[in-house]
């Protein structure tokens, strides 16, 4: 394979961690103004939009548009679209932002996983311990007291919400060699309305217009972009390989919120820590001794 793509390719990757580390701590603060599926519906809906006002101006891309054949996985990553941030809003309404930020590196855990037993993708001896690791790690900062194994509900929320994005990345690599605004575009807005239909459903308020403009920028940024650079990367590094890359995202995150919110650090945090950053150390040797 062209060795400039596969460069571009982890660029791509690595400029969508760093989009979308500023989700956990800008969402933490915005969740003191807007009800958490709100708040999931509005992220994705400036993804959505964003995207789709970003296609305006460059219609040239020479990709294929969707067809009917990729329906199943279009419904499915819309589905799952809908069902990973509310959980994940719910989960930071109960945990630290920089907590939950290192818990979504179980993401990896899970998009590899699905990969390897769903669509027959190779894990590794490297992968395979980075998985053992990310595991442990995320072991230890989902159980609050060791003594009685009592979890803490935010946490699992958060590992939730990771499980559905490992799936929906399978989803999307299903289809990420389509138009990449198309997909975006369908991510973000179908996604988008269908978490304020639920929000709305289920009787939750709209915000003040501020933060619904503030919400769709974060959304644009951290969803929209992010979404957009990791496609045009997965589909050249795969599913479990783009992954990789993008588990700098949670220590990004993690150092946005004790820098900005000012989180507490714990014994336990800083355990956690070194370990999923020793599964993340194997994770990106793993992808530099094979990129491909």
């Amino acid at each position: 394979m062209n060795r400039r793509k596969i460069a571009v390719s982890i660029l791509y990757a690595v400029l969508a961690a760093v989009f979308y580390a500023l989700n956990m701590p800008a969402s933490k603060l915005l969740l003191k103004h807007m009800e958490p599926t709100m708040l999931a519906a509005f992220l994705y809906l400036g993804a959505g939009f964003g995207i789709g006002a970003l296609f305006l101006f460059h219609r040239h891309e020479n990709a294929e548009n969707l067809t009917k054949k990729d329906l199943p996985y279009t419904l499915g990553m819309i589905a799952l679209d809908i069902a990973a941030p509310i959980l994940l809003m719910y989960g930071l309404l109960h945990t630290t932002s920089a907590n939950a930020s290192l818990l979504n590196n179980f993401e990896i855990v899970a998009t590899s996983l699905i990969a390897l037993f769903v669509f027959k993708e190779a894990v590794s001896k490297r992968l395979w311990l980075a998985i053992l690791l990310i595991t442990i790690s995320s072991s230890v900062l989902s159980v609050e007291d060791l003594s009685g194994l009592h979890f803490s509900w935010g946490s699992l929320l958060v590992l939730a919400a990771a499980v559905c994005w490992g799936l929906e990345n399978n989803c999307t690599r299903s289809i990420s060699s389509k138009n990449t605004y198309e997909i975006v575009m369908l991510k973000g807005i179908c996604s988008g309305l269908g978490s304020l239909f639920i929000a709305l459903f289920t009787g939750e308020s709209l915000p003040g217009i501020p933060f619904i403009g503030i919400a769709l920028i974060l959304g644009l940024v951290a969803y929209g972009l992010s979404i957009f650079f990791y496609i045009k990367a997965q589909s050249v590094l795969g599913a479990a390989k783009t992954s990789a890359y993008y588990a700098i995202a949670p220590f990004v995150g993690a150092l946005l919120s004790f820098l900005f919110l000012r989180e507490a650090l714990t014994l336990r945090y800083a355990a956690a820590f070194l370990i999923m950053a020793a599964g993340t150390v194997v994770v990106v040797w793993e992808t530099l001794q094979s990129p491909a």
